[in-house]
């Protein structure tokens, strides 16, 4: 007799069961099929285990995809897989010096881009102000000789910003003088 299929949709709880069963040899043949099943995967575990020269650099890779495109073969923005990039960093680790340099980066690209190509969007420019406070969020966490250099690298931002209309820079403007007392 077939088994009955439960109505709801496995959760958590029933993955957990079934690793339960599993000895060292079946978890690391598990964990080597994930590896091998995606790309993604293969991220998450170098960042999560601290693997490789650059950890940051497949994320830097996709902000940089999504939010400097080449316009000449067509590419399209997307601030949804950009900020998805942030969100996998901070779910493999989420160390905020890590998320710190990411989010910059962030705002970094997207700034760089609208400013060399003319890019306007109101969506696009929302969501660097709101990377952009982000960051000095993240930033505060930081050691000061660390939170200098990016606080640098954010007022350069903030600066190019100002070029774009849109109220963008000087929103930029407000959140500097908000998180950053001097």
């Amino acid at each position: 007799m077939a088994r009955r299929r439960p109505t709801s949709k496995p959760t958590w709880t029933d993955v957990k069961a079934q690793l339960a069963s599993f000895d060292r040899l079946g978890l690391l043949d598990l964990i080597q099929d994930l590896y091998a099943a995606h790309k993604d995967n293969q991220t998450f575990l170098h960042a999560r285990f601290g693997l490789g020269d650059d950890v940051l650099k497949p994320y830097k890779e996709t902000l940089d995809r999504w939010l400097w495109p080449d316009v000449l073969r067509n590419q399209d923005t997307s601030v949804v897989k950009a900020k998805q990039a942030i969100s996998s960093y901070r779910k493999a680790v989420g160390e905020p010096a890590g998320l710190a340099e990411l989010m910059v980066f962030y705002c970094e690209r997207a700034a760089g881009f609208s400013n060399d190509i003319g890019y306007q969007d109101d969506g696009y420019f929302d969501a660097l102000v709101r990377t952009f406070e982000q960051a000095l969020k993240i930033i505060a966490q930081l050691s000061a000789s660390d939170r200098d250099a990016s606080i640098a690298r954010l007022d350069r931002v903030r600066v190019i910003s100002h070029n774009f209309g849109y109220g963008v820079g000087d929103d930029m403007d407000s959140l500097l003088t908000k998180y950053v007392r001097k």
